[in-house]
């Protein structure tokens, strides 16, 4: 089985993609887990399109950590319903978000609205995607995609960068036939995330509320003042 995963900042437009880039490939039998953090309501358009759609929530717990501990048996769900080409879908919402796996397609999704320095405000989920999804370029000028694609680049040079139209479909078949070449995999055991996921173990990790050095325990970074 197949498995590409699809990640980026919300509301950058990436199941509005991933669904154009569905109908690109007719010939594989596609399932989508959705991991997100406290609600969504994507899983209403996957079903809308007939694609089956698992949704999950992270809740209070970091959005990487509960993507890596459950990716295994998303993959061996999918594979055992006899599916033959798994898509993740995971939010990015705190921009150090790292839900790329070594030997699988990383796409990342990024919006022309978000900011043209936004690109350098992106940690691994930019910087360690093989292909970079731009949406929304129709809504702005030509120059500022011109600036947004260099920040890009400057971030992950050795990306694709691809622009595509989530409404209209524009630029799905291309990225379609980029992702459909990938190898199938039996099982994801073994396998590493392309970098670490984001490390504190902290006493408001665990459900600690009240502000002071007397209330805080395990990782914590000071920051320095003159």
């Amino acid at each position: 089985m197949k498995l590409i995963t699809f990640s980026g900042p919300p509301s950058s437009g990436k199941t509005s993609v991933i669904l154009q880039m569905i109908k690109e490939l007719p010939r594989h039998k596609i399932a989508v887990v959705k991991f997100d953090c406290l609600t969504s309501s994507d899983q209403e358009q996957y079903q809308s399109a007939g694609v089956t759609v698992v949704v999950g929530y992270a809740g209070k717990l970091c959005p990487d950590h509960f993507f890596v501990t459950n990716v295994q048996d998303a993959f061996d769900w999918a594979k055992e319903k006899g599916f033959d080409l798994l898509i993740t879908e995971s939010a990015g919402l705190c921009n150090r978000c790292s839900p790329h796996i070594q030997g699988v397609p990383a796409v990342c999704v990024i919006d022309n609205l978000s900011g043209i320095n936004t690109p350098r405000k992106l940690g691994p989920v930019l910087r360690l995607a093989d292909i970079v999804v731009v949406t929304k370029g129709d809504v702005v000028s030509q120059a500022e995609r011109e600036v947004f694609a260099y920040n890009i680049r400057l971030v992950n040079p050795r990306a694709s960068i691809l622009q595509v139209n989530g409404i209209t479909g524009q630029g799905t078949f291309l990225l379609a036939k980029r992702l459909e070449i990938t190898r199938d995999l039996d099982t994801l055991s073994g396998t590493q995330l392309r970098f670490t996921t984001p490390s504190s173990v902290c006493a408001y990790c665990t459900g600690e509320r009240r502000i002071g050095m007397e209330f805080q325990m395990g990782m914590n970074k000071p920051m320095e003042f003159d």
